[in-house]
């Protein structure tokens, strides 16, 4: 059995609620025409193609695609839950959610009840781990410690900044008391067993705590740091368990969502304190990756919030080699990579400690250097200019990365930069740059194209549809508008399928939502849709233009063009069946496939 929000009270929710001043809280939006429009949330952008319909209750972007209601608006914008959206819209417009017990598959399965409970331990400990940094005489030598580091109160705050008790077994007492498996909790990495005796112990002893908290906001692990310099190691993290994998988790980064979108750049930080220094500093789109190198994981969440990130890690030589190859890693994804250099080997937390939040802000962050041309000194180090074999490899090196940007106008800058620097012949240069690219690059690169309306011609010849894909859609789109046109095509289709599955799912989906007794409605069928995928296309369809009306014979022509290309797709499948029975020399069988070909010809 599983929780499932009834379907009247989403559609009150959703009749309740105006999309527009939803997505107002998070995109600056302008009418024109019918619609609103606005730069996207989901991708970078600098020309708005992010549309809000207000009548049909719906966004969607043309340039990522990105689509669906006011619930999967929420749903992508700050990671909720089906449920957290609902609830979230549903304390807005005064529509408590009441959830019933039913057999259907449910929206969103909950966690299981192992890591329900570990989840819940976990925030349970981190709210008293602050209480007792701040409002206790036994936390008070820890939060002096963080004040004359030069955290404030505002962000110990909202950082939930704890401190953990010496105490061997206080954590172990204090969840025992409050009926957790003290078994679970050693596998939820709060406790350690000691061996000798089988009883547990406390992880976490006299150490500031750090929660770390998933996507939606879940504490799920610590790091904890000591104070006491003699106490190794110097930060104690939880290990891995079924709610806690470092690799797919970025510190901040439930917090720094909102701010990401709203600048369309994250800025990647090696360690806590950089993230929550950073802040202080109104530097507030700051995450930082779990004491590892950068992995896939991660790069995918930083991919749903934005296209362009600053990598901004210590300024040693460690810290320069780990921004090199976690900028070829984000590159290598087609984000836009910035380097942000610290000077005099500090790391962020100590630069900003030192000379303050303006200059970290102009002289660090804002004086970021592109990838290539961060590249430009990190081939520098461990060379001798003035030695010639050095400089020819220097040279060498910068060549081949020139040879991977994308833009001519790019590789004609660099090529005169390393010019000029070296008082080489720019024809000489790029004489060895054709070399370096070989004559395959040559021979694929793209024609050049003629001014902005070839360009937005061949845009809009990419997006033209085959004839049959298009029906499918604008039969789509009627059924949306009325459950009898709906019943009506079906019954034309005669238990034919469409030719694209998606499409086919979404009908199968649309004609069980009418049996439901649900009002054509396009923003509450896109919320009753279980698949991403679908609901994109479904929010992708609402935005085409038709007419209000439909004839049948305009339906039927829809529906004809279905089973035409069926049946062409029939005659390709017999054309092969024919070739390889007159390969066989089966004469016979290969008449009669002809007569079969020409009948499903002349039925065209």
């Amino acid at each position: 059995m599983s929780e499932r929000i009834p379907e009247d009270k989403l559609n009150k929710i959703l009749s309740s609620t105006d999309i527009v001043d939803v997505v107002s809280d998070y995109v600056q939006l302008k009418k024109q025409g019918r619609n609103y429009f606005g730069l996207c949330p989901f991708h970078g952008e600098n020309t708005p193609s992010f549309s809000v319909s207000p009548d049909k209750q719906i966004f969607h972007c043309f340039g990522c695609g990105a689509g669906g209601n006011a619930f999967t608006f929420l749903m992508d914008v700050d990671g909720l839950s089906f449920l957290e959206a609902a609830q979230k819209l549903g304390s807005k417009v005064g529509e408590e959610i009441s959830i019933q017990t039913t057999s259907s598959s449910e929206r969103e399965l909950p966690p299981q009840e192992d890591e329900k409970q570990m989840m819940e331990a976990h925030g349970l400990l981190s709210k008293f781990y602050h209480h007792l940094l701040l409002n206790t005489k036994e936390g008070q030598e820890a939060l002096e410690y963080l004040l004359a580091r030069g955290f404030t109160t505002e962000s110990i705050t909202k950082f939930q900044i704890g401190w953990s008790l010496p105490s061997w077994d206080f954590t172990v007492k204090f969840l025992q008391k409050r009926g957790y498996s003290l078994e679970l909790m050693e596998e939820a990495g709060l406790l350690v067993r000691r061996e000798r005796d089988n009883s547990f112990l406390d992880r976490f002893r006299g150490r500031i705590m750090f929660p770390i908290v998933d996507t939606k906001g879940n504490t799920v692990a610590f790091s904890g740091r000591s104070i006491d310099s003699n106490d190794e190691p110097k930060y104690l993290n939880s290990p891995e368990t079924k709610i806690f994998n470092k690799s797919s988790i970025l510190y901040n980064y439930h917090g720094a969502r909102a701010m990401i979108r709203r600048k369309q750049q994250a800025v990647l930080f090696e360690g806590f304190a950089d993230v929550i220094s950073a802040n202080e500093a109104e530097v507030e789109n700051g995450v930082a990756t779990m004491g590892t190198s950068l992995t896939e994981q991660q790069i995918g969440l930083l991919k749903r919030l934005t296209d362009s990130v600053i990598i901004c890690y210590d300024g040693d030589s460690a810290g320069v080699e780990a921004a090199f190859r976690a900028g070829n890693l984000l590159h290598n994804h087609q984000l836009n990579i910035r380097i942000a250099t610290i000077p005099e080997q500090l790391d962020p937390d100590d630069y900003i400690s030192k000379y303050g939040a303006a200059k970290f802000q102009q002289d660090v962050i804002g004086a970021s250097l592109t990838f290539m041309a961060f590249k430009l000194r990190y081939y520098k180090l461990k060379k001798n200019l003035n030695d010639e074999g050095d400089r020819l490899k220097y040279i060498e090196e910068i060549l081949k990365e020139i040879t991977q940007l994308s833009k001519a106008v790019e590789k004609d800058y660099y090529l005169r930069y390393l010019a000029d620097e070296f008082e080489l012949s720019l024809e000489a240069l790029q004489e060895q740059l054709t070399e370096l690219e070989g004559p395959e690059k040559r021979k694929s690169k793209p024609p050049k194209q003629i001014g902005m309306q070839g360009n937005f011609a061949r845009q809009t010849q990419s997006k033209l549809l085959p004839a049959y894909q298009t029906a499918e859609r604008r039969l789509i789109a009627y059924m949306l508008k009325d459950p009898n046109i709906a019943y009506k095509v079906q019954e034309w289709l005669a238990g034919t399928n469409l030719n694209i599955d998606e499409h086919q799912a979404i009908i199968t989906y649309l004609l069980g939502y009418y049996e439901e007794g649900l009002p054509p409605s396009a923003s509450a069928f896109i919320g009753y849709l279980p698949d991403e995928r679908l609901r994109r296309i479904v929010t992708d369809i609402e935005m085409m233009s038709i007419s209000e009306e439909s004839t049948d014979q305009e339906l039927l022509d829809y529906v004809n063009q279905v089973l035409k290309h069926q049946k062409m797709l029939r005659i390709k499948e017999k054309e092969v069946e024919r070739k390889e029975a007159e390969r066989l020399k089966d004469y016979r069988k290969e008449a009669q496939i002809a007569m079969e070909i020409l009948q499903l010809r002349k039925s065209l």
